[in-house]
């Protein structure tokens, strides 16, 4: 991580540098990338929405997160609350700090980009607690949120267009440390 700070992102002006290592870290295409495009762009006008970027000396953008104090009118609370709700868990939706989206580029992962960026951000929330929604199957991320306090909260869950089920998250803020 010598070769990278992490700091401020001004994520509207680099959004489609950000998308390019979301891209390569999730498997997008054009046609995805497009669509998130405007949801990022959307995302970065509500109250408290903030990014952190992850950048090499020569500026080039290897990994970024943004997140903002949860809404239950937002689209993803509206998905979600409902399995919250079957496991009397839907008071997480409340005072929590979401993490939106969190990627680091595939060839600077391991080196404890995801860590600092997602920790970094949520030290800076007022919220007492965090969530987050990730691929419902065992991954490194999966294994990354879980050893900073994030525990399982739904499985199973189904977005609209997603072809694979998402697990939501929480954890107490701050996060776990080493």
């Amino acid at each position: 991580m010598d070769d990278v700070a992490v700091g401020p992102l001004d994520l509207a002006a680099r959004v489609d540098d950000a998308l390019a290592v979301q891209a390569l870290a999730f498997g997008l295409s054009d046609e995805e990338i497009a669509v998130r495009r405007h949801i990022v762009l959307r995302h970065l006008g509500c109250p408290g929405a903030r990014a952190l970027g992850a950048t090499t000396a020569e500026g080039r953008l290897v990994g970024f997160v943004y997140g903002m104090p949860n809404d239950r009118a937002h689209w993803w609370s509206t998905v979600v609350e409902p399995y919250l709700r079957n496991e009397h868990l839907d008071h997480w939706l409340d005072d929590s700090f979401t993490i939106t989206e969190l990627h680091v580029h595939p060839g600077y992962q391991h080196r404890g980009l995801g860590r600092a960026l997602i920790t970094r951000i949520t030290d800076e929330a007022a919220e007492p607690r965090s969530i987050l929604s990730a691929i419902d199957t065992e991954s490194p991320a999966r294994r990354l949120y879980r050893s900073l306090g994030y525990h399982d909260l739904a499985r199973r869950v189904l977005f609209p267009s997603a072809p694979t089920p998402y697990a939501v998250m929480g954890a107490p803020l701050p996060l776990k440390r080493p």
